[in-house]
């Protein structure tokens, strides 16, 4: 029974590679539970086997590694402290190089910006997004991301790339301002609110209006996004990210959403096209979007990529928003500091901001970007090698990196190195400010909260306007107050959210005795 287990197990871990979307390292936290679950299913039944060199021949040094007796101390750390207790152990045992050996597993560690270059900048074609890829197919559909092939992936990157770069997100922050506005306004003169579940509900009528149009926004908004929870919640549970294909109740819920939603959306594209309705919208960017040979994009492409879309911003911008809330009202300092950012933002342009307001918020971003440091929406990032290359340490150490070895780069572990970031523990958004920089101290991979290189992350200009937006309308409208213990990270999800409910109490803000101007 275990050794059918592992094999499933085996099987579905490893079954595909393929490379380019950041959807992918956001299956970490389940990658990680289900190695564990490997490898004591290993242990128990396959304990005398020994393991697999990949490559016998070897110019330089392996990395330090992990193996055999220290192995099973290793495990132990995991599964009892978690992932960070572990990673800081062997860093401090073996460096910022080492690898994790069990049978035909070998899992290489890079710690620091010093070791990262060829991670987040090594070419596909060497290394690439690895395993644990296949639950996303039946998901997005199978003409997008890891149902096609590399090349179409690259195109299709870049199709949404275009649709959320800098210069097109003038357009879309009024269309925030309004929804921000206009959900705040709801929430009377004071009283006590969940604020994961207020941003929760934002962000969708967000993604609504700027990313998938006026159809969905304003005809079926409930009923899109209540089949968008169901088709997120089952497709990514953990039955479903190990067996996508099995007859399962959360693989068949998965499907009858994905083909409700598909229907939907499908009816608004044809009716776009059939009328010559041009919206100024995400959806509208990827319909007009073409390929590098003229082709135009068909209507199985679009609608899988801007669920894709929503997949990859609407949680995560949810996450980090609330997470920024709880550190802003937990930080006297910060918040005094965007406060004072804020009236000085008003005396500039008045009470109705636009697109060049939130440029100007640096302040605020740098509240954002410490966030993220802290809470990284991918707590690591994970990569297959395909050719050996070598890695050098700041020590002038050589370690050569064979072919078959699974990369980990731990973002937020190496978010909290102490020799690039004073004092790693505090929210000191400052540390980002002129004359500290310490984001720069280590190099050009020293911040990889939204990733590097290759992989960088193509919404974060996005995500960084829409965070701006709710929190600059809701600290100049109301006085807020964290009634909650300061929460904890959730590490049972796939992106770590704040644990239990972050209750605020919020009250309008008065000015001179008068309420103050939304």
């Amino acid at each position: 029974m275990f050794r059918q287990c592992f094999r499933q197990l085996k099987a579905a871990a490893l079954h595909h590679s393929t490379n380019n979307c950041v959807i992918m390292d956001m299956a970490n936290g389940v990658v990680w539970f289900t190695i564990a679950v490997v490898f004591i299913t290993v242990v128990i039944s396959k304990a005398t086997k020994r393991g697999i060199m990949f490559d016998p021949k070897c110019n330089r040094p392996h990395p330090p590694t992990v193996k055999g007796v220290s192995f099973l101390r290793v495990l132990h750390t995991l599964l009892s402290k978690g992932l960070q207790a572990m990673i800081h152990d062997q860093y401090t045992k073996l460096g910022t190089v080492f690898t994790i050996s069990f049978f035909q597993f070998k899992v290489t560690f890079l710690i620091g910006p010093e070791v990262s270059a060829h991670f987040y900048q090594g070419l596909d074609s060497e290394i690439s997004h690895g395993n644990m890829i296949e639950f996303t197919v039946p998901m997005l559909g199978k003409e997008v991301g890891y149902g096609v092939d590399t090349a179409t992936r690259n195109e299709q990157s870049r199709f949404s790339y275009d649709a959320l770069k800098p210069s097109k997100l003038r357009s879309h922050a009024g269309p925030m301002i309004q929804e921000v506005g206009e959900y705040f306004a709801k929430w009377g003169q004071q009283g006590m609110v969940d604020l994961k579940q207020e941003l929760d509900k934002l962000l969708m009528l967000i993604s609504g209006r700027c990313l998938l149009g006026k159809e969905v926004r304003e005809k079926m908004f409930d009923e899109f996004f209540t089949l968008f929870h169901e088709l997120s919640d089952n497709g990514m549970c953990l039955t479903s990210v190990l067996f996508p294909y099995a007859p399962t109740p959360s693989n068949r819920r998965r499907d009858k959403a994905r083909a409700k939603l598909s229907e939907m959306l499908t009816e608004i594209v044809r009716s776009r096209k059939k009328y010559d309705n041009v919206e100024s919208d995400v959806l509208q960017n990827l319909i007009d979007s073409k390929y590098a040979d003229g082709r135009s994009t068909t209507e199985a492409e679009v609608i899988g990529l801007i669920i894709t879309l929503l997949f990859l911003g609407k949680h995560t911008s949810t996450i980090t928003s609330v997470w920024t809330g709880a550190h802003l009202l937990a930080s006297t300092r910060s918040l005094a500091s965007v406060l004072e950012e804020q009236k000085k933002i008003v005396r500039k342009y008045g009470d109705d901001l636009d697109y060049n307001a939130f440029l100007e918020m640096d302040t605020l971003h740098r509240c954002i970007k410490e966030t993220l440091r802290i809470h990284p929406p991918v707590p690591m990032f994970r990569r297959k090698v395909h050719k050996n290359f070598t890695v050098q340490t700041k020590d002038g150490n050589e370690y050569e990196i064979h072919r078959g070895h699974t990369l980990i780069s731990p973002v937020q572990f190496n978010g909290n190195l102490p020799h690039i970031y004073k004092d790693p523990d505090v929210y000191d958004p400052d540390r980002f400010g002129p004359g500290r920089e310490e984001d720069r101290v280590g190099g050009k991979f020293s911040y990889t909260s939204f990733s590097a290189g290759r992989h960088a992350c193509l919404g974060e200009s996005y995500a960084y306007l829409q965070i701006k937006v709710i929190w600059s309308y809701l600290l100049r409208n109301f006085e807020l107050k964290l009634e909650s213990p300061f929460p904890k990270p959730d590490w049972t999800k796939l992106v770590p959210e704040p644990k239990g409910r972050v209750m605020v109490w919020s009250s309008e803000a008065v000015v001179d005795g008068e309420k103050k101007i939304k």
